[in-house]
């Protein structure tokens, strides 16, 4: 099958094209059009954010330079207000060369809360002994970690085994201190 309609004539010649220039000069007004609807003025000098560390010129480390990490992590812990724990976790984690080796050895930190710490005691003779230097472990405290970090020491005895299996169990005085 032949199709004998006419055909329209072709045009060889190339379409007319809009200049660099005003392409260009669309593209930028169309640019300072959306600055403008987002509330920003084009030309003006740049806004900075308030969070934004300031800037400066010279010598030193600027705020895009890499930075020592222990110098980073005493920012944080300042900012977010937890040097405190930090520090008397530091204590409870170098609690023999705070207290001394023979302390140590018969007693240990248990948990800090409120300005209080809790230390156990292995025996209830060494819990007597550690109530008595309670002034001397705060003075211990105050020089490693600041003063009113720690305001009370609660020293408690050792933790024996419960004396109560199973359902039927009697109820009585059972045994008294006889651990330690």
């Amino acid at each position: 099958m032949t199709d004998d309609s006419p055909q329209p004539p072709v045009d060889n010649s190339e379409p007319a094209l809009t200049p660099p220039s005003e392409v260009a000069r669309a593209a930028l007004n169309r640019a300072k059009a959306a600055a403008r609807a987002r509330g920003l003025r084009p030309g003006s000098p740049a806004r900075r954010s308030p969070l934004a560390e300031p800037r400066t010129s010279g010598a030193g480390p600027g705020a895009r330079d890499p930075q020592l990490l222990g110098a980073l992590v005493g920012r944080l812990l300042r900012e977010k207000g937890w040097t405190e724990d930090v520090s008397v976790g530091g204590v409870m984690g170098r609690w023999r060369e705070v207290v001394g080796a023979e302390i140590a050895d018969h007693c240990a930190p248990e948990t800090f809360e409120d300005k209080v710490l809790v230390v156990r005691a292995d025996s209830t003779a060494w819990a007597t002994q550690l109530r008595l230097l309670v002034p001397t472990l705060l003075r211990r405290m105050a020089e490693e970690i600041g003063e009113g970090v720690v305001d009370e020491v609660t020293v408690l005895g050792p933790a024996g085994p419960g004396f109560r299996r199973g359902p039927r169990a009697v109820r009585g005085p059972g045994p008294r201190d006889t651990w330690g």
